[in-house]
């Protein structure tokens, strides 16, 4: 019993066999009430499974994934406070060694200059310790050789005048004569 099917779209006739029914069932119209019924219940299920399963972890995962990342976002923020805290304290640690280290070289500065001038002091102490006593001795040898010189003074002015005049002057006009010049 071989039963054909007409071919809609060429106009042929095409036999059918014993196991198929003739027509496509999906394109059947005397299956389509329940073809819908069966795609209600089968949506009704599937949308029943996805919001009481399938969507109720996804939101818990999202909602974890949030948490975890506003946690990580709030850490990273707390790490990146301190790391600024830390390095905030270490610009005014190097600050303050600065200013100790400006404040010590400044100290050992003034107490070297302080030395310096002390030993600059006593030295020109010295100095004009020295300087004094050379002037005694300069002025003690200055009146040594005045006093010589009046007499060198005396003697060769005697001795030029007798080579001079054949007549050696006398001896107040010659100390007079002297000193007059000396003056």
């Amino acid at each position: 019993m071989a039963t054909t099917s007409a071919d809609t779209t060429s106009g042929t006739q095409v036999p059918a066999d014993a196991h198929s029914p003739g027509t496509f069932p999906p394109f059947d119209g005397t299956t389509y009430a329940s073809q819908i019924l069966w795609l209600a219940i089968t949506f009704g299920l599937l949308y029943w499974i996805m919001s009481k399963v399938a969507l109720p972890r996804i939101s818990g995962i999202l909602e974890d994934r949030r948490d975890r990342i506003a946690g990580d976002i709030a850490e990273a923020n707390r790490l990146n406070e301190e790391s600024n805290a830390a390095i905030a304290a270490y610009e005014q640690a190097l600050a303050e060694a600065r200013t100790n280290a400006h404040k010590i070289a400044q100290e050992t500065r003034d107490k070297l200059k302080s030395d310096v001038e002390a030993r600059r002091a006593a030295t020109e102490g010295e100095l004009a310790a020295k300087l004094a006593e050379a002037e005694t001795r300069i002025g003690d040898v200055k009146r040594a050789a005045l006093e010589n010189v009046g007499e060198i003074a005396t003697g060769t002015t005697s001795e030029l005048v007798e080579a001079l005049i054949g007549k050696a002057p006398t001896k107040t006009e010659l100390t007079k004569a002297v000193d007059t010049a000396m003056k």
